[in-house]
């Protein structure tokens, strides 16, 4: 079931947004070559608590970090550790969640470590690029196949493929609620886009196949092939009007 927020509920889930948004942008003049994801964690679970929130990550089905920190081939749901440590020409991925009296917000970014190849900035802009476009479908009227179908046709006609064993989410009360947001199309409309709604958009886009598999550790996800992926994630509620970006960085 879909759950629609209330005017009160949106605004408490700007403000976790914010949060996110102050992690992720403090994090990021914090990420370079020599520095560990373990301490880019502790910095976020500092920032989060220090406003009152909680690390909506940790404890999550056993998570044992406050954020996801997932490198070059890693898509989603790398565990941060001191054993992690950036080098020049990495790609990282950082997904932030913070909860908030009772709500989350919710969102993702890659970022360069250092001079990167040009393939993996590539890669970083046509992500960035899915998910702006998929947020300009975040509107009353449209249906969850204008986002879905807006992410695969940005990053196919580009040359990169989306994954398809995980997807975005209705976020809320719960960090995964109702709908799931594929990033491809699923041949049906699906539900129809209403005032309320809060959904948490997040292309992950591979620079060579769309498969996918989990390591040892139960938790993070790489690429099948090994080659690079990207992930950036917002959460936006929609509105009689323009698309409401509650996790602005």
């Amino acid at each position: 079931m879909i759950v629609i927020k209330s005017k009160h509920e949106i605004e408490t889930m700007r403000q976790a947004g914010r949060i996110v948004a102050e992690t992720l942008q403090i994090l990021r003049g914090m990420v370079n070559p020599g520095v560990t994801t373990y301490d880019l964690d502790q910095l976020a679970q500092t920032i989060i608590t220090q406003h009152g929130a909680k690390p909506t990550f940790r404890g999550y089905h056993g998570f044992p970090a406050s954020i996801c920190t997932s490198i070059n081939c890693e898509v989603v749901h790398g565990i941060p550790s001191k054993k992690r440590v950036l080098q020049s020409g990495d790609i990282l991925s950082i997904d932030v969640g913070a909860t908030l009296k009772g709500l989350v917000g919710d969102a993702a970014i890659t970022l360069p470590v250092g001079p990167v190849s040009e393939n993996a900035r590539r890669l970083m802009e046509a992500t960035q690029g899915a998910l702006a476009a998929a947020i300009e479908q975040c509107r009353a009227g449209n249906h969850l196949e204008d986002i879905s179908g807006t992410i695969q046709d940005y990053a196919e006609s580009r040359g990169y493929s989306v994954v398809r064993q995980y997807v975005g989410h209705g976020v809320g009360r719960q960090m995964h609620e109702d709908p799931q947001i594929p990033n491809y199309r699923q041949d049906k409309r699906g539900p129809l886009l209403k005032p309320g709604m809060t959904l948490a958009l997040e292309p992950m886009v591979n620079e060579g196949v769309a498969e996918t598999r989990v390591l040892r550790d139960k938790w993070t996800v790489v690429t099948k092939d090994g080659k690079l992926s990207a992930h950036f994630e917002h959460t936006v509620a929609i509105t009689d009007g323009e698309p409401d970006i509650l996790t602005v960085w």
